[in-house]
């Protein structure tokens, strides 16, 4: 259970940081990026499979790299449902998703191992 909270405090943190840096990706507060932390996890887990599966050839001859516009459409959907989170386009979407990756992945490994 810890891991799990780590986890979602590590992605309300990424949202935060994300949206300082790029333009068109507002989190209005801590709460917001708590709330859309969790929606974003449910998107993740149940709509982006079906989008995977469903552009999995356009995937295929992308050599993967359509699943960024995978992640970037995740994001839109979940800055529509999540008051207090907005995204303001594809493009913001498709940066903030890049940027929401690499800046989690780098809280992660320095933070994530104190949950263990």
């Amino acid at each position: 259970m810890p891991q799990f909270l780590l986890t979602w405090l590590l992605t309300a943190v990424s949202l935060m940081i994300t949206a300082h840096f790029v333009p068109g990706f507002k989190v209005d507060s801590f709460s917001a990026a708590l709330i859309a932390a969790v929606v974003l996890g449910l998107v993740n887990a149940f709509i982006k499979p079906i989008l995977i599966v469903l552009t999995l050839p356009i995937s295929f001859i992308t050599l993967g790299l359509f699943l960024f516009v995978i992640n970037a459409i995740t994001i839109l959907i979940a800055g529509n449902i999540t008051p207090g989170f907005q995204v303001d386009g594809f493009v913001p979407a498709l940066i903030g998703s890049i940027v929401l990756t690499i800046v989690g992945s780098v809280l992660n490994y320095f933070l994530g191992g104190f949950a263990r």
